[in-house]
């Protein structure tokens, strides 16, 4: 019985090897706010993000997987004169965040052939703030300013052509982008984002 269990033991390490790939990828990333409050617009702009993420598994699969990004977003922000006047002094600045960006994705590939696959990819992120600054620092905000851990719901599609992967993405904050200071707590902004990363196949999914 104990050599039986070894072997099966040995056989599934071998089946769980032999359906592992590593995935290092690099591409861009557009990130914007949700919930603009009055007299502030956000708009996303170009970034870019790199890591890797390893797939554990065959139709379905399990997908751990960790990102350095550098996002921007275009912030304007209108002040209004006492008498109403609108357009009265308006900030025009580029709002940069640099993060981490832990993923713990569940797959399934709809499509599964020699040389393509589809997959589809749900789960949790997590977010580590690491530096926030303001380009020409007109908006006056800090990495003091926002919460350096958040939560995020992960969405994405991926296309497997033999050695390149390409998978474009979504991540939904769940978690506020700013701290609960008297200052900032009626802001209830959320980050949402968008991203395109292409890569390479390393190892072996069949």
């Amino acid at each position: 019985m104990k050599k039986t269990l070894i072997t099966l033991t040995m056989l599934s390490s071998m089946a769980a090897a032999a359906q592992t790939q590593i995935n290092p990828q690099a591409g861009l990333t557009f990130q914007s706010l949700t919930q603009e409050p009055d007299g502030i617009n956000y708009k996303a702009e170009m970034g870019w993000q790199v890591g890797l993420d390893a797939r554990f598994g065959d139709k379905l699969f399990i997908q751990p997987g960790a990102f350095l990004g550098r996002s921007v977003t275009a912030v304007t922000q209108t002040i209004t004169g006492q008498d109403g006047a609108t357009a009265n002094l308006v900030y025009e600045d580029d709002l940069v965040r640099t993060s981490l960006k832990l993923r713990a994705m569940l797959g399934y590939r709809v499509l599964d052939t020699y040389q393509f696959d589809i997959r589809l990819m749900l789960g949790p992120s997590y977010d580590v703030l690491m530096s926030v600054d303001d380009r020409d620092d007109k908006l006056g905000w800090n990495k003091g300013d926002f919460n350096t851990g958040l939560w995020n719901l992960e969405a994405g599609v991926g296309f497997d052509m033999g050695l390149f992967t390409l998978a474009p993405t979504a991540s939904f904050g769940m978690s506020r982008a700013f701290k609960d200071n008297p200052v900032l707590s009626e802001i209830d902004s959320k980050y949402m984002s968008y991203g395109l990363t292409l890569g390479i196949n390393i190892g072996n999914d069949d």
